[in-house]
């Protein structure tokens, strides 16, 4: 299966397997981190599969590699007690752990590359084809959200505040909603890339 692909994206994979193992040993809260991992097994097939039928650049890879390896990090610890970013906080005084909101904010900023180059295949224009992938994203961002309520409401609900991670804020869902739209509306930036993106994918 692997044989198809480009030498940097099988090494990209492995690097990935490596972050996720280790990401998984030992969790804080391993029921958490089992949920968290819910859309990791899913999602790591599919976007195999996609590599292998439409072929990403290495660059859609290497963004794809720093969202996932986060979000393992996030699962590992929590998203609201992820201890590295501890210091962030303390240093600007604020309230709470954001790193939660860091990988919404990536989520928009960095899949907007690989789900850009997959809507390209069925839209030969750069002004739509970039509307169409923020639309997209804001989409994914806000079933996102959704998912997470209804996955703690079915599968274990004494976990609701580690998985959600709101740590008290009431618009935490509409924030990270928002974070997620503002780093794809950033991608607008660099309008000359994407069409120049767009012609070499033609």
């Amino acid at each position: 299966m692997f044989k198809s692909l480009p030498k940097a994206h099988v090494i990209i994979y492995i690097i990935y397997l490596v972050v996720w193992s280790i990401a998984a040993i030992d969790p804080k809260y391993p029921d958490d981190w089992l949920l968290e991992n819910v859309l990791v097994f899913a999602m790591t097939p599919l976007v195999i599969w996609l590599d292998i039928k439409f072929r990403f650049t290495t660059t859609s890879m290497i963004f794809l590699l720093i969202f996932a390896s986060c979000h393992s990090l996030g699962s590992h610890y929590t998203y609201a007690e992820m201890e590295y970013f501890n210091t962030i906080t303390q240093w600007f005084g604020f309230e709470r752990n954001h790193y939660d909101r860091v990988v919404h904010f990536l989520f928009g900023l960095l899949l907007f590359h690989p789900i850009f180059e997959l809507t390209t295949r069925m839209i030969s224009s750069v002004k739509v084809a970039l509307l169409f992938t923020i639309t997209l994203i804001i989409s994914i961002a806000t079933i996102y959200e959704m998912i997470e309520w209804l996955a703690v409401l079915l599968f274990n609900p004494d976990l609701g505040m580690a998985f959600l991670g709101i740590q008290g804020d009431i618009w935490d869902a509409h924030k990270d909603t928002l974070g997620a739209i503002i780093g794809a509306v950033l991608n607008l930036l660099f309008y000359r890339y994407y069409e120049n993106l767009m012609n070499t994918k033609r």
